[in-house]
Parts: structure tokens; C-alpha cells; sequence
């Protein structure tokens, strides 16, 4: 370009091009007028652009199916929220193909769903626009109502981690709830607040909602019972303890200080006793007890004495905000260390190759109606969240395990087949022989499919993959371990490292089956 000498200008040219800008903006201004939401209204065309008039016809029809359909589905979306209930539980956001985009707890479900959806809300203002990308998305929206805004809250956690939607930016983790735990094989029992419990030995309470909460709550609890929290190694038969100093937690009588022998093991194992009443009972002696405390505090104006009393009492109320840890499973808080189990494993299979990928399945059936496969890989002994499926069974009617069995097998290992995923080192059926003979058959028959099939090359290095690929299966009452070409199952030791990895898997598997086993029988959730 002709640089211009300073202080120069061509007016006509400088004139040529305001009008050309001139008239451009009036043409999309003519077009395209900016209406609500985000929409826009199409207006007629200058009469001197035939060409742009045609497109802004087609631009307009195309834009006012849309804007149909769009009212169509928001209003079919805020009828069906009517018939929410009012109590606390979960909501899902689900696309096309019924794929959960988002997964969210509330208070109240009617009234919190209903918010995303308001004509006069501006979401991407209060929300943003991830959430009004998520909502353009959303075809239904489906619920799940708990007992407790507890309940809502652990569940929501479980769910989000197994289901993984791709909207849900936390709880992704493998954070875990806290528990409180009390050793009661020890001597002296020590009362806890852990992720991490022991295997073994141990009583545990919780997953409590908020960990803040509970070490508020574990504060006032050592006030009141005196139990140890320390990670010393007391023993009945250690004589030094006698000679041991305790803990400023004695001094400030906190404590009893079983360290430094200050009471005798039968006494302090019925504070411990006590303690567990406590937590298992709903705690009204207690907290008749506070309040008279309090109501004397007050009518004595002792008004500082009378409002710690009453922080106290909400403290132990909060005590009730907790889950069960039957019904409110971590898997991850329960794993131990794999490294051992999967060199012993390998030695066990007899692998050439180290024990890497373990891939386990499960199938569960609701009432015989509609049945659910599962299937859950661990890498290194360790769960792969992203690698986790789920299968509606489609060809089998009625209950048929080892058809199941076959159909998850040949519908998740096609993929393989092709090149697309890798093969597991193992595969982990749950249940006996018929099951694991199932599922042999099924990859016989994959693989016999492939070979002169489009497969091409992959057949063929599939088929050397195959070879070195172990079958096992366990069944769940007496722990048997089924293997390949071996009719005799093996019986490992109830602390095998071994067993408790295929237990681990087994159980995952189970649970993973089982969760949507459950949902799809209330609110038929799957994708």
C-alpha cells in the first residue's frame, strides 16, 4: 500500500469508504433487529439486494422453526416441573438419547429446577454461560427425592463421581466424606476423624456431611466423654506407662489419660461404651440436659455461659446430618495398597505380561423386566472412573445370566476388536463357571466374527491379544476364584492381598450394577 505523505488526505476515497460502512450498517440493521433472549426478528429486506433477501428469507424460517421448537420444549419442560415435589432430592438435566448432562441437590426440587428455567431469568449473568450452553442442551429434566437434604447431599456426591456429567465441575475428585472412627480392638480405644478408616477393627460412624461441622462437634463430645485422640500405642502390659507425662488435654480436662495409666482399662472402656450409645442413640438425655444447663445459665444472667450451651446443643443436633456407612458406600476410602496383590496375581495367572488393566462385570436384573450390565476397569489396582460402562440389555428377554453376560462382553469388546480400546489384562466376571464359560464363548465368537470380517489387521493382533488375555470369575459366598481351562476353583486365604483386590473389583462392579439397578426401577436414569 502507498504510504500517504503527513498531514495529506484523498477525500474522495476517505468519502467512498464512511458511505460504504454507512451503508452496511444500515443494511444489518434493516435485516436484523435485536429482539429478546438473545433471539432476533426478521424484517423486509432493501429492496435492492435480491441475493441477501433471499438468504434472510431462509435465515428467517430456519430461525422461526427454531424459536418454535425451543418454546415447544421449554414449555413441555416447565409443565412436567410442576409436578415436582416441594421436599429436598436430586434433579437431573438430561440431553438427547436421555444422556444426564448435570446432576444437582436441592432443598426444595420444584422450586430450585424451576429457577433455571424462568423466562426473566439471565442466567448467563447469575449462573453463566456454561449453564446456559448445559440448558440449549436439555430436553427433560427427571428427579430423585431423598428423606433428608443429607441424603440429597451424599448421594449427589456418589452419583456425580459414577455417572461423571459432563456439566458437573465438582465432586469430580476422589474426595471422600469423613467418618468418625473408634478403634475398639485397642486397649484403649482412640476416637478419630478420618477418610482413611482401618480394615479391620474398628467402628465406624458417618460419612458425615460437613467436616468442618464434625470437628466442631468432636470438640465438644472429648469435653464431655474425656476419650483419648491421640495415635499412641497404649498397651494394658506396657509398666512404663505409669512414668508417662500426658498431654495438656489432661490438664485442661479433656482427657483421661489412659498413656500415663490415670484410670484402669475397664473404666475407660465404658466411657467408650458410652460414647457409642451416644452416637447411636438420638441423644435426648443429653440434650434435656444442656437445655436445663442453659435455661438456669440465663435465668442467672449468665448470658455468655447460657449462649455457649446453646452453641453446644446445635453442635450435637448436627450430629444426626450423617449417612450410614452400609448404605452410603465410598468405595475409594476402603483401598489398599495393590502393588502386592497384582505381582502375586500375575504369578497366580501365570501372565507373561504384568497385570495392568483389570476390567470387571456385573449384571443386574429388576423384577425381570429390566436388566442392567455394568462394567468397571481399574488400572494398576486403582478404579478408572472414565473407563466405567453401562449396558441396557437389549437381545435377551427374561432372566439369562450367561446370555447377559454375552451380550455386555460382545458389545463392550468390539471395540477392542477394531482397534479402538485397549484390551484389559483381565477380565473379572461376577460369579461362577457358567458365567466365566459365558463369557469365553462370547469372545470366541467375536473374535471368530472378525477374522476375514472388515477387522482386517486388527483381527489378527486382536487373536494374539486374546491368547494372553485372562478370564477369571468369583463367586460371592464362598470366595471361589474360577479360572481358564481349570474346572476346580481356587481358594485363597480370607487375608490373601490377592482376594481382597478381586473382592474390590467384584464388589465395584456389584455396586456400579446395582446403583443404577436401583434408579432405573424409580426414575429410569440411564443414558
Amino acid at each position: 500500500m502507498r504510504k500517504r505523505a503527513k498531514g495529506l488526505y484523498e477525500p474522495n476515497s476517505a468519502l467512498e469508504s464512511i458511505n460504504d460502512r454507512r451503508q452496511k450498517t444500515e443494511h444489518r440493521t434493516q435485516n436484523w433487529i435485536p429482539a429478546f433472549a438473545g433471539m432476533h426478528l426478521l424484517t423486509t429486506p432493501d429492496k435492492g439486494s435480491r441475493g441477501q433477501a433471499c438468504r434472510g428469507k431462509q435465515n428467517g424460517i430456519t430461525m422461526t422453526q427454531d424459536m418454535g421448537t425451543k418454546t415447544d420444549r421449554l414449555k413441555a419442560i416447565r409443565e412436567q416441573i410442576q409436578g415436582f415435589p416441594a421436599g429436598p432430592g436430586l434433579y437431573f438435566m438430561k440431553g438427547p438419547k436421555e444422556e444426564v448432562l448435570y446432576i444437582g441437590k436441592a432443598k426444595n426440587l420444584r422450586s430450585r429446577v424451576a429457577s433455571y428455567f424462568q423466562p426473566s431469568a439471565d442466567l448467563s449473568e447469575t449462573r453463566g454461560p456454561k449453564i446456559v450452553e448445559m440448558l440449549n442442551k436439555v430436553e427433560t429434566v427427571d428427579y430423585l427425592e431423598t428423606e433428608t437434604e443429607v441424603d440429597a447431599m451424599l448421594k449427589e456426591a456418589r452419583l456425580v463421581k459414577d455417572i461423571r456429567p459432563a456439566y458437573n465441575t465438582d465432586l469430580v475428585d476422589d474426595k471422600t466424606f469423613p467418618y468418625l472412627e473408634i478403634t475398639a480392638s485397642d486397649d484403649f480405644p482412640g476416637v478419630y476423624i478420618t477418610r482413611k478408616p482401618r480394615s479391620k477393627g474398628t467402628r465406624l460412624f458417618g460419612p458425615f456431611a460437613s467436616a468442618k461441622e464434625l470437628r466442631a462437634v468432636f470438640v465438644e463430645l472429648q469435653k464431655i466423654f474425656k476419650f483419648r485422640s491421640c495415635n499412641l500405642d497404649i498397651r494394658t502390659d506396657d509398666e512404663k506407662r505409669r512414668f508417662f507425662r500426658p498431654c495438656i488435654l489432661y490438664s485442661i480436662n479433656q482427657c483421661v489419660a489412659p498413656c500415663g495409666a490415670r484410670i484402669e482399662k475397664r473404666e475407660y472402656k465404658a466411657i467408650i461404651k458410652d460414647v457409642v450409645k451416644f452416637l447411636r442413640s438420638k441423644r435426648t438425655t443429653v440434650l434435656r440436659q444442656l437445655r436445663k444447663q442453659m435455661e438456669e445459665a440465663s435465668g442467672a444472667t449468665e448470658y455468655e455461659k447460657a449462649a455457649m450451651l446453646r452453641d453446644r446443643i446445635r453442635l450435637i443436633e448436627r450430629l444426626d446430618r450423617r449417612g450410614t456407612p452400609d448404605e452410603d458406600i465410598q468405595p475409594e476410602v476402603f483401598a489398599a495398597d495393590p502393588t502386592e496383590a497384582l505381582v502375586k496375581l500375575q504369578k497366580i495367572l501365570d501372565s507373561p505380561n504384568p497385570i495392568r488393566i483389570i476390567e470387571g462385570i456385573d449384571i443386574a436384573t429388576i423384577a425381570g423386566a429390566e436388566s442392567v450390565g455394568a462394567l468397571v476397569k481399574f488400572i494398576d489396582g486403582r478404579p478408572f472412573k472414565a473407563g466405567y460402562r453401562r449396558f441396557k440389555i437389549k437381545t435377551v428377554k427374561g432372566i439369562d445370566d450367561y446370555a447377559m453376560i454375552a451380550e455386555v462382553v460382545k458389545r463392550r469388546y468390539k471395540y477392542a476388536l477394531r482397534g479402538e480400546e485397549l484390551w484389559p489384562d483381565v477380565i473379572l466376571i461376577d460369579g461362577g463357571l457358567g458365567q466365566l464359560h459365558a463369557a469365553q464363548t462370547a469372545l470366541k465368537e467375536l473374535l471368530t466374527a472378525a477374522l476375514g470380517a472388515p477387522y482386517g489387521e486388527h483381527a489378527e493382533t486382536a487373536e494374539k491379544q486374546i491368547i494372553n488375555l485372562k478370564l477369571a470369575a468369583i463367586a460371592k459366598r464362598e470366595e471361589e476364584i474360577y479360572l481358564q481351562r481349570s474346572t476346580r476353583p481356587l481358594k485363597l486365604p480370607r487375608h490373601s492381598p490377592v482376594l481382597k483386590l478381586l473382592q474390590y473389583v467384584r464388589d465395584e462392579a456389584h455396586r456400579f450394577a446395582q446403583h443404577y439397578h436401583h434408579i432405573l426401577r424409580s426414575k429410569k436414569l440411564l443414558e
